[in-house]
């Protein structure tokens, strides 16, 4: 990135502020028929500052209807991350189907978790009178981001879970009445990075392979030593019993859920009526999230991603990724070309514009570990960014380094006045992104999600996917492929016509 960017036009299909800042998703949960958003936002500035949650409703997950500010802060503090359930069996005492949030207060050096109340579908809140429900720990500073979760015992038992995050922690708790809590157990990654401090956990169950049997899935996020720089979002598998978390015997190593540099406190939707586990992350990087180019808003959410587990080659689980289906039903087929010609897919690519484009790619390499995959999107004049497969490392690259936008090289006041970035992106935040090597390949399939500001990659089944943040000067909408030594077996692209 060299040039400077203008402010971003809204994405087509990612979900944004109405104004002012957003991070984190926050109290992800379906309820009577909608998908709740919640989100940390700060209303007055482009810049993080006290938190609020910010709140907007969707029947598809693409189409976003913005509601008032559900929570601002109060005597006890500003609004940190949480999450949200529905409490079917009315035991926190507030009736059956109350909808509760469960959040962190913040003051300086000062954490502890709060809860609030909505009897109307989320619509309006009012604070427990008892909060804050939990202080940390002698000692513990950072003590944040509460996951509530409801446990069903095998044998038959049910009650309800908090994960908090604690510093290089996390922290595990238990209740009957979502009111009282009592400390469980703890995980650390024993691997981690020293200096990070964790931060959003989610805690969900995932079938294996579409089968019977099933593990459980632990996530977080860490601010430093991401997989880019900066901050990233992990996992590791296992299994839980309610109170305490155990990494899976042979295999307890906590991976990236993204290898890109933007994608941040992924958080799952609860009560999905379907069975799915879908989650959603912060597409941002806390190395530079404040330099984005921006006009009255800044804050971008990934695409909602269907989630599942599948073992690999050696047997080991990965957590995969794929869009959910409602985007593929918001879609207009642009062109589906079968086994042409490099050439007759140039020619029609050239045809191909648009500000949301989601591309499907399929080769097949003559040699395995020869030849050349390079799909430039958001391809114009003045530069583009490049994703490929390097036959002989293995690895799915996406390069953003000539993609013709730059970040602002100061963080700005805060006020809501358009931001003119300027100035190089590197060394803050690198240019050209790798994933671990898949290995070398005789076929590859690239599935590319493109929108205003935003590039994402599936490869691998979903197991490998890479999230990254680019800011293209006017008119950089087309798409360009470059393949040698390789055959394409299919060429697809649609245009993604919703969003919000």
């Amino acid at each position: 990135m060299t040039d400077a960017a203008p402010p971003p036009d809204r994405p087509v299909c990612h979900f944004t502020p109405p104004v002012g800042w957003m991070n984190d998703p926050n109290g992800l949960v379906h309820h009577a028929g909608e998908w709740h958003l919640y989100y940390q936002h700060h209303p007055d500035s482009l810049v993080w500052g006290p938190m609020h949650w910010g709140h907007a409703v969707s029947r598809d997950l693409l189409t976003w209807e913005h509601l008032p500010i559900a929570l601002a802060p109060d005597e006890h503090g500003t609004i940190f991350s949480g999450s949200a359930v529905v409490d079917r069996d009315g035991v926190a005492g507030y009736g059956p189907g109350a909808m509760l949030a469960f959040y962190t207060y913040h003051r300086e050096r000062d954490q502890g978790q709060g809860l609030a109340v909505s009897l109307d579908a989320g619509r309006t809140w009012t604070k427990h009178a008892g909060n804050p429900i939990l202080l940390p720990p002698a000692g513990d500073v950072d003590f944040r981001d509460p996951r509530v979760l409801r446990y069903q015992d095998p044998a038959g038992p049910v009650w309800w879970v908090m994960v908090v995050a604690a510093g290089r922690v996390l922290r595990f708790y238990r209740s009957d009445d979502l009111l009282v809590w009592t400390p469980t157990g703890t995980f650390a990654d024993p691997a981690g990075d020293d200096l990070a401090v964790l931060e959003t956990p989610e805690l969900f169950e995932l079938p294996i392979d579409d089968g019977a049997e099933r593990a459980w899935v632990l996530a977080f996020g860490q601010t430093t030593g991401g997989p880019q720089g900066g901050s990233g979002a992990r996992y590791v598998v296992g299994g839980f019993d309610g109170e305490r978390f155990t990494p899976s015997d042979g295999d307890a190593e906590v991976r990236w859920a993204d290898h890109g540099a933007d994608f941040y406190a992924a958080q799952s939707w609860t009560d999905s009526p379907d069975g799915r586990r879908i989650w959603v992350a912060w597409m941002n990087n806390w190395a530079y999230a404040e330099r984005t180019p921006a006009t009255t808003w800044r804050g971008v959410l990934s695409i909602p991603r269907e989630l599942g587990l599948a073992r690999d080659t050696v047997g080991q689980l990965r957590l995969t990724q794929r869009p959910v289906d409602e985007l593929t039903r918001a879609q207009q087929p642009l062109l589906d070309l079968r086994e042409p010609d490099l050439e007759t897919a140039q020619q029609q690519l050239a045809r191909v514009r648009g500000a949301g484009l989601d591309v499907t790619l399929e080769v097949e390499f003559a040699s395995e570990g020869e030849g050349h995959l390079e799909l430039a999107v958001h391809h114009g004049p003045a530069g583009a960014t490049r994703v490929g497969y390097d036959p002989v490392s293995g690895e799915v690259v996406v390069d953003r380094s000539g993609s013709g936008g730059a970040l602002d090289p100061v963080a700005p006041s805060g006020a809501l006045d358009p931001v003119a970035p300027g100035g190089a992106l590197d060394p803050v935040a690198p240019g050209r992104h790798r994933s671990p090597p898949l290995g070398r390949r005789a076929a590859v399939e690239l599935r590319v999600l493109v929108d205003t500001t935003s590039i994402e990659v599936f490869a691998d089944g979903g197991a490998v996917v890479l999230s990254v943040l680019a800011f293209p000067l006017p008119g950089a909408t087309g798409l360009h492929l470059d393949v040698e030594g390789a055959r394409i077996a299919r060429l697809a692209v649609a245009a993604v016509t919703a969003g919000g």
